[in-house]
């Protein structure tokens, strides 16, 4: 469903990826792992076109991407959930679920707003909350339901645990574990490790702008030597 080879970027003059290869698959459930600074989010920007790639190739589909703009790779059926979630705080719950409806594409799961409350039991009581008065978890569960409302193929979830209480993280794993089962792709960046064990088949390990480790879940379990080096603090 994603594949990226070679992937370099450039924020300015400083060169940030280095050549990033990975790949997800539909109905798989993959993590990008590292620490701050290791090149998690600019991979995750650059295969959304958020950071023109330098070289390197992304295919979507079957389709390269690379070149394409933000708004063309999203209309393709690729969802971004962004760290900083960027929900529109004025609007209401369901209006900012309006505000991300695509029409249903082929081989993607088609979502309504009952659909997605099932999803995110927390938000099914806020319906008219306003965005800026709800709880960081809910803003989280607000911004992945917005983008599911596209009914992409494959979605792009940068730190989806970050700043959660641990309650809201299970939640969450439930819910990445619910869009495995519908057949989604999904390509988390992650520090959390105990999360990503919840939910992820395989992970890659990014550091410096480098991929350092394309494994199992279970072999990165198995080696504490290889999880000391890249994802201790």
């Amino acid at each position: 469903m994603l594949s990226v080879k070679d992937l370099h970027a450039y924020y300015g003059r400083a060169h940030i990826l280095h050549g990033v290869s990975l790949e997800a698959m539909a109905g798989e459930v993959v993590a990008l792992l590292g620490r701050n600074g290791a090149g998690k989010s600019t991979a995750m920007k650059a295969i959304m076109g958020l950071v023109p790639p330098a070289r390197g190739a992304v295919s979507f589909a079957g389709r390269r991407i690379e070149r394409l703009p933000p708004y063309r790779i999203a209309r393709l059926g690729l969802g971004y959930v962004p760290e900083e979630r960027r929900i529109f705080t004025e609007l209401t719950v369901v209006e900012n679920l309006e505000v991300g409806r695509q029409a249903p594409r082929d081989g993607a799961p088609a979502w309504t707003e009952d659909k997605l409350f099932a999803l995110f039991p927390n938000l099914a009581g806020l319906r008219e909350r306003a965005g800026g008065r709800m709880s960081g978890g809910e803003q989280q569960m607000l911004t992945i339901a917005r983008t599911l409302m596209g009914n992409p193929r494959c979605v792009l979830l940068d730190e989806p645990s970050e700043g959660l209480a641990p309650i809201i993280v299970e939640q969450m794993a439930r819910s990445i574990r619910m869009l495995k089962g519908e057949g989604l792709c999904v390509l988390l960046s992650e520090q959390n490790l105990h999360f990503s064990q919840a939910v992820a088949d395989r992970a890659y390990i990014i550091e410096k702008g480098q991929i350092r480790f394309d494994g199992s879940m279970a072999e990165l379990a198995a080696d504490a030597a290889l999880r000391e080096q890249y994802l201790s603090v």
